[in-house]
């Protein structure tokens, strides 16, 4: 138990990784697309303020990941093993496509599909679901909206300045404005395989609480907090640097596909837009983040730069890119519970993986 109890965390941290692949494109598309920095910088940039985040927001989204989309009783290792392969599966298909899927909604779906095939929809937390879903189309239209009214703000301010010195005064404003984007993104895509993980832990402990590893993690701090006999869900400091360093290693690794998409799909982006659609971003994701909401990075900065594109009229939106995109979005849970919930019946059915009995 204690070696597939370790392997599933191994892949959950391989999942952080692919994570940082696949949104390291939200990050770092505006800065590139208006050539403020140039790619291989970006991503080093971007990657340093991801892992900043850890010192700056508290766990919030994690608990939401580990404790506000399914009852804890139906978690244990195996249906966190199908929640996992099922979203690594879905996000590498998706990455190799260029499509820039959520990561954070396939793991949602993956956590879904086990536990509503097996135990019941009565076993999901509709609330905490509900909202998730529900901010799939709010985030990206709190993006529209800011994006398009700040880029209008700067047009107005700025109207009598020469546009080449507005250009390289906001090619330098990008810098400030991408790295708030990725604290943004380190602050709540850095959370979720955390909070995954430790909920992996504590059900696991639940479950061999005579193992003498299990023991000796616990009892020295290792995987829980030191008061006296909790065992609880807690986010140990090793586990937070180890997914924080994993994402941001992952967004220097990047997707590059998925970053041509961004940055050159949806429409073309000037400095002011580079910053607006960074700026509207990284207000949306630290207000998430900070409220414990698991958001789309890649919603969020798509929203924005379609809203400040729209202030050069409609058509410069390239709507047969962002239709994919949005139709992407659409199908990400619902796919991956199909995908994660197939793998925990085979598990089940065919392996002889035990069901907890409630």
């Amino acid at each position: 138990m204690v070696a597939i109890v370790l392997i599933t965390a191994l892949i959950a941290l391989a999942f952080s990784f692919t994570n940082g692949m696949n949104d390291a494109a939200n990050c770092i598309a505006s800065v590139v697309a208006t050539k403020a920095l140039p790619p291989k910088v970006a991503v080093f940039w971007a990657a340093f303020w991801i892992f900043i985040a850890l010192f700056v927001f508290d766990t919030t989204v994690a608990a939401t990941m580990g404790k506000g989309i399914v009852d804890e009783s139906c978690i244990d290792v195996y249906v966190i093993l199908a929640a996992l392969l099922g979203s690594v599966l879905y996000i590498f298909l998706c990455t190799r496509l260029g499509l820039p899927v959520s990561a954070s909604h396939a793991l949602v779906g993956g956590l879904i599909g086990p536990v509503w095939f097996v135990y019941g929809a009565q076993y999901l937390v509709t609330g905490g679901i509900f909202k998730i879903v529900a901010f799939i189309f709010i985030s990206p239209l709190i993006g529209i909206v800011l994006g398009f009214t700040l880029n209008c703000i700067i047009m107005l301010l700025f109207r009598n300045v020469n546009v080449k010195k507005v250009d390289k005064t906001f090619r330098r404003m990008q810098l400030v404005s991408s790295a708030a984007f990725s604290l943004g993104f380190g602050g709540n895509d850095g959370q979720k395989t955390m909070g995954v993980i430790a909920i992996l832990f504590a059900s696991a402990f639940a479950s061999n609480p005579d193992n003498a590893v299990m023991q000796f993690l616990y009892g020295n701090g290792y995987l829980a907090a030191q008061a006296a006999g909790y065992t609880g869900f807690y986010v140990p400091m090793w586990l937070k640097i180890t997914c924080y360093g994993l994402i941001a290693l992952g967004t220097v690794t990047g997707g590059w596909s998925v970053i041509r998409t961004l940055s050159e799909g949806l429409s073309k982006l000037f400095p002011t837009q580079g910053f607006c659609a960074e700026a509207s971003g990284a207000i949306t994701l630290i207000l998430t983040a900070v409220l414990g909401i698991p958001v789309s990075t890649t919603h969020t900065i798509t929203g924005s730069i379609i809203g400040t594109g729209l202030t050069r009229g409609v058509k410069t939106v390239k709507w047969i890119t962002a239709k994919n995109i949005v139709w992407a979005w659409i199908l990400t849970i619902p796919a991956v519970i199909v995908v994660s919930g197939v793998i925990y019946l085979i598990m089940v059915h065919w392996l002889g993986v035990p069901v907890i009995s409630h």
